[in-house]
This record gives structure tokens, C-alpha cells and sequence, in this order.
């Protein structure tokens, strides 16, 4: 895919993340996750080399997902949760703050311009980027960085929370669909060609 000025070897951003039908994205909205939701998001990691988050989103993944010093997982994660770990524990994770001081659990800081400084990641040599969070994915998303849209579409409604890519105006096309059990539905979107 060859975005505008853009080059056929640049390697694509995707955005994933878990919305409710009014469109919260707060990571408590929604269905609990089950083990066809978590393979389904370990899978999602696997496109990827990269992760790139906002300080928060950052943060929220290290204390769930990090492997804990003593290199034992929690009592409390399954199967499905410990094999998402496994996946993204390892994962280059690129941090966009100007608060954070320091970013370790193979991370690196980025600072000053950030649409420039994405555009310099998605020109890097890889399989992908995946981005994650509320603010920074809206950010780039208005500046059409983004090649990938998928949202889990949860049969909940939330009624409070952070909304989905809050004042952004895109056209989308679907390229997939599916459902889960749980009657969550995946759509995978792309940026509609323009006229």
C-alpha cells in the first residue's frame, strides 16, 4: 500500500483497540477477555514488530503485561493471557512522551515532533507498527498515518468514557469482518481512497 508521497516499502501503522457500541474505549468498557478474544489480540501483536504508545497506554501494558522480575507469570493469568504476554513482553516498544524521563522493557522515548517522528518509524525496515491508546492514535489518524483500522466491537454500551477517535473525520472501508462467541464483532477498516 503507497500512501500519497509515501514509499511501496514503508511498512504499515495498524491501530487495534476494543470499543463499545457508543464508542467508549476505556480499557475497562466492554466483555471481559476469554481465551478467543486473546488469541485473537496475541495474533493481532504478531503483524507487528513494533509497538508504538502514548505514555498512558504505555504504562497501563507494562503493569498488565511486563514479565515480572522472578520471570514467573501471575497465578491469575490463563493460558490465552500468558501467551499474549509471551508476545509482547519481548516486542520494541516506542514511547511518544514529553513527561516520561525514561522508558525501559525494550523501549525507547520519543520526543519533539511526533508525525514526523512516526513517519521516520514507518520508513524503518519491518513487518509493522501497531499502535495503541486514545490520544496519540486520533493524532495520527487526523494526519493519515494510519493504514489500518480494527475495532472489537463490543455488545455493550459503556455510557461514559474516552470515545473513539474523538473529532476525527475519516472515511473508512471495510476489508473483514467477524464475529466472536462472545457476539463481540472484529471490522477491519482501511482508509478509503479519496476522490
Amino acid at each position: 500500500m503507497t500512501k500519497s508521497g509515501g514509499s511501496a516499502t514503508r511498512q504499515p501503522l495498524r491501530y487495534a483497540i476494543n470499543v463499545t457500541l457508543d464508542g467508549c474505549v476505556h480499557h475497562e468498557a466492554g466483555l471481559p477477555p476469554d481465551v478467543e478474544s486473546m488469541a485473537f489480540w496475541t495474533d493481532e501483536l504478531r503483524r507487528s514488530d513494533t509497538l508504538l504508545y502514548g505514555r498512558v497506554t504505555y504504562e497501563l501494558m507494562e503493569g498488565a503485561w511486563r514479565r515480572p522480575e522472578s520471570g514467573e507469570w501471575p497465578d491469575w493469568m490463563d493460558a490465552s493471557e500468558v501467551a499474549f504476554s509471551e508476545v509482547m513482553d519481548p516486542m520494541r516498544k516506542v514511547v511518544a512522551s514529553g513527561t516520561l524521563d525514561r522508558a525501559d522493557w525494550n523501549a525507547e522515548l520519543v520526543r519533539g515532533d511526533l508525525v514526523e517522528a512516526v513517519r521516520r518509524l514507518k520508513d524503518e525496515p519491518g513487518r509493522g507498527i501497531s499502535v495503541g491508546g486514545v490520544r496519540l492514535p486520533a493524532t495520527l489518524a487526523a494526519h493519515g498515518l494510519i493504514d489500518e483500522y480494527t475495532f472489537v466491537v463490543h455488545p455493550v454500551i459503556a455510557g461514559r468514557g474516552p470515545r473513539l477517535l474523538d473529532g476525527v473525520d475519516l472515511k473508512l472501508e471495510l476489508v473483514e469482518r467477524r464475529e466472536f462467541r462472545s457476539g463481540a464483532i472484529v471490522q477491519r477498516f482501511r482508509p478509503a481512497e479519496q476522490d
